[in-house]
């Protein structure tokens, strides 16, 4: 079952966000570039979709190059849809940014018609750090933590150029399981909402998959790439928590806290440039969530017309 949180000033900002799109001209969606297609909302899209719009591809100085490359071509075919890889602390590149709504709305422009930008995105994606480098200031409150910004927020950057920043929003049912995940190890989840030793043990599956030889080098277990790939995830686990020390009274492996490292170790990029998915994956991952939910309301609609006739 995927991970799924929403509380509730996210269905705030779905109302906000709808009201707001009226008078809107570019979006500008923030992307984890770790995390291309689980960062991407759904929801965003249907309250947005009629929009041009910039897909930022955030962090992708931590993320796999190559993999970044493929992404960008994957969003840049799509139509009115511009990619760009970015590092939110970076100016120059958010200069760049800026650039690119102008492009997308070429009618717009000069006091009578100032550009109006709408910058959304999930949780702790970066946008707030990405805002601040926009207009070199700190307008926007900025933590590496899911739900920091909870209110909307119009920024003026230029004479002409507006920006609304709104508050990270995830979408009310996750059915892509595997983004669940990922989105938890990129803290773009509420800590509450999931089992972080699932979720490190789902992170070092992939990894021992993608980037074995990361793990080697970081943990320096002595294994090897190719056993480390081939190696059960609980026992990696294992093994990464003897190495780094968690081990409680007894010699018994406190596997909680190997997880929190493991998932810390991520997030900080101490594991490498690593991106958790490719476009191919991704559109795989797609089509088995929506099969399963597709035979999970199914399901459900039998049971509802079973309970219907024996009221009768």
């Amino acid at each position: 079952m995927a991970i799924q949180w929403f509380p509730g000033h996210m269905n705030l900002t779905r109302k906000l966000i709808a009201e707001r799109i009226k008078e809107i001209d570019v979006v500008i969606e923030v992307l984890d570039a770790r995390l291309p297609g689980s960062s991407f909302n759904p929801l965003l899209q249907e309250l947005t979709g009629h929009k041009p719009r910039v897909k930022l591809l955030n962090k992708q100085d931590v993320a796999d190059p190559v993999q970044t490359q493929a992404w960008l071509e994957w969003y840049n075919a799509q139509p009115e849809t511009r990619a760009i890889p970015m590092d939110a602390e970076e100016a120059a590149p958010a200069r760049r940014l800026a650039q690119a709504c102008r492009e997308l709305a070429p009618n717009r422009g000069g006091l009578a018609k100032p550009l109006r930008v709408l910058i959304c995105g999930v949780p702790n994606v970066g946008k707030s750090t990405l805002i601040n480098s926009m207009s070199n200031k700190r307008q926007a409150k900025a933590a590496d933590e899911a739900g920091v910004t909870k209110d909307e927020q119009r920024i003026v950057l230029d004479d002409d150029f507006y920006l609304w920043d709104t508050p990270g929003m995830l979408w009310p049912r996750i059915i892509v399981e595997q983004s669940g995940f990922n989105l938890a190890a990129a803290g773009s989840v509420g800590r509450n909402a999931y089992d972080e030793e699932l979720v490190a043990l789902e992170l070092l599956l992939y990894l021992q998959k993608h980037y074995a030889q990361n793990l080697e080098d970081r943990y320096k277990l002595g294994w090897g790439a190719e056993k480390i790939a081939a190696a059960h995830d609980d026992e990696l686990l294992e093994a990464i928590a003897r190495k780094r020390g968690a081990v409680m009274s007894g010699g018994r492996v406190n596997t909680q806290k190997a997880a929190e490292l493991v998932i810390t170790d991520f997030r900080t990029h101490i594991l490498g440039r690593i991106t958790l998915e490719t476009p191919a994956e991704f559109a795989q991952w797609v089509a088995a969530g929506e099969a399963a939910e597709q035979q999970r309301q199914a399901l459900a609609e039998a049971k509802k017309k079973q309970r219907k006739a024996a009221r009768r």
